[in-house]
């Protein structure tokens, strides 16, 4: 009898990582597949619920970081939403202290695949000595890995390629070989040759690692689908020389109904939203590791009161804020007040895929990072793109070029209006100009909310994969 797959997924310790690897695991494990997920026990317990049918599918695997300085990271930080900025290296380098632990329960377990995030360079070596072979899979679009090309370029070891210069970044490259938006506008492109290439304190730069990891594997398998990037994975294929398998886009399991109902602290809001008209309020999130400034919280104030539109707002609380006052002080004087009748502002955590999920929320204003992306378009809702860090500007031009989204404008420095950020949320959701972008947000829902395509098609070509091309080892 042949024995069942054994799959181990290694995620980077962000938010905008652990979920979709989650997801990836519950889609593997529907399709018996044994899942070991390796994780930080904070971050492991952050996770949703596994379904009873599926435990014994998914084996979640708590590894803690070893004993750190005091100072070295905040008390109890695991991911980048517990750490400020300037210690996010700090966090690599605890998660590279991971691998001695790692490398034993490969030991252990002899597993059939690894499935690497960006980060774990290390598991190249452990998986050579053990012979288990790899697939790497991007939690980015197909656009973002297509734009930054192949492993040798992001290396170094291409000595025919330069490393990027920032004005090379603000069109697409010479291998996107069709008319393209994607590419960084100049305020964002100073930066991403010092993040993604410069020296750090872990001693091995970002592009590095994801080049090593790519090289070494088998395959890379990314979080979308043709209907939606067919042209950037044929694209991918062919930078790369590897297969590039689209996982579908691993929609999060929908809440339960009447779920809303247990949820006695966030009672309000949806209380609020059933008092809205259909499809008339405006969502606006940014994630939780997307730190934005006080400047930057006042515009997009300014700009919601402007648009006069109903909105609910889920605003990280910053980090300096310890009391009432401050986080009061965060947003302008008298802005909820002025606003009490048209919108609704939480602080912290906010039950984003039940509120996305209302019937009153008919658009979103955020970051487009992809997981974002992928919750708000599976109901059909109109994007307006704020993009700040990362992959999300490439995500926001890919969405503009597809016509599923309207990106704020913004001025050379990359800073933004009120006045722009009202004028596009009021083109995007009511006026005449953005009828075809509503339409095309409604056809693309059919798309993502499509479980058979996502599960069946995709998953079930990746479940082939992994079954057909993994290490041949004798039967015991």
């Amino acid at each position: 009898m042949a024995k069942e797959l054994h799959v181990v997924m290694l995620p980077w310790s962000g938010f905008g990582h652990l979920m979709p690897f989650f997801q990836l695991s519950i889609a593997l494990a529907k399709a018996k597949i044994h899942v070991s997920y390796i994780s930080t026990p904070k971050n492991i317990q952050r996770l949703p619920k596994v379904s009873p049918d599926l435990q014994p599918f998914i084996h979640l695997v708590p590894i803690p970081f070893p004993p750190l300085e005091p100072d070295f990271l905040p008390q109890g930080a695991e991911t980048g939403v517990d750490v400020p900025f300037e210690k996010l290296d700090n966090l690599q380098i605890a998660y590279d202290l991971l691998q001695t632990p790692i490398k034993q329960f490969i030991a252990d377990q002899m597993p059939d695949w690894i499935v690497p995030d960006i980060a774990a360079h290390w598991v190249v070596d452990i998986a050579k000595e053990y012979g288990v072979p790899l697939v790497y899979f991007s939690v980015s679009s197909a656009a973002t890995s297509a734009f930054c090309g192949p492993p040798e370029n992001l290396s170094g070891a291409n000595r025919n390629y330069a490393l990027p210069l920032p004005q090379s970044l603000t069109s697409p490259p010479e291998w996107i070989t069709f008319p393209s938006l994607v590419a960084f506008k100049e305020y964002e492109a100073t930066y991403v040759p010092r993040v993604l290439f410069g020296p750090n304190s872990t001693g091995i730069s970002g592009a590095s690692r994801v080049a090593k990891i790519i090289s070494a594997s088998k395959a890379l398998a990314i979080r979308t689908c043709n209907e939606v990037e067919g042209d950037y994975l044929e694209v991918c294929r062919k930078v790369i020389g590897k297969p590039v398998i689209p996982t579908g886009v691993l929609l999060p399991e929908q809440p339960a109904k009447g779920a809303k109902m247990e949820m006695s602290s966030d009672g309000f809001m949806f209380d609020w939203l059933d008092n809205q008209k259909p499809r008339s309020v405006v969502f606006v999130g940014f994630g939780s590791e997307c730190k934005l400034s006080k400047e930057q919280v006042h515009e997009i104030a300014y700009g919601l009161e402007l648009s006069e539109l109903p909105f609910l707002w889920a605003l990280r609380k910053p980090i300096s804020a310890n009391n009432v006052d401050e986080v009061d002080d965060f947003l302008p004087l008298g802005f909820v007040d002025r606003t009490s009748e048209k919108g609704l502002v939480c602080f912290g955590w906010v039950p984003q895929m039940e509120i996305l999920g209302h019937p009153s929320v008919g658009g979103s204003l955020f970051h487009s990072g992809w997981g974002s992306v992928i919750e708000t378009l599976q109901f059909g809702h109109c994007l307006v793109v704020l993009p700040f860090i990362n992959d999300q500007p490439l995500n926001a031009r890919l969405l503009v070029e597809k016509g599923l989204a309207i990106e704020v404008k913004r001025n050379k420095d990359g800073s933004f209006s009120r006045d722009e950020i009202a004028k596009t949320l009021r083109r995007a959701m009511v006026e005449e100009e953005g009828g075809q972008l509503r339409t095309n947000a409604r056809k693309a829902a059919v798309v993502f909310r499509d479980h058979k395509l996502h599960q069946d098609h995709y998953i079930g070509a990746f479940v082939d994969y992994l079954k057909n091309n993994g290490a041949k080892r004798s039967s015991s």
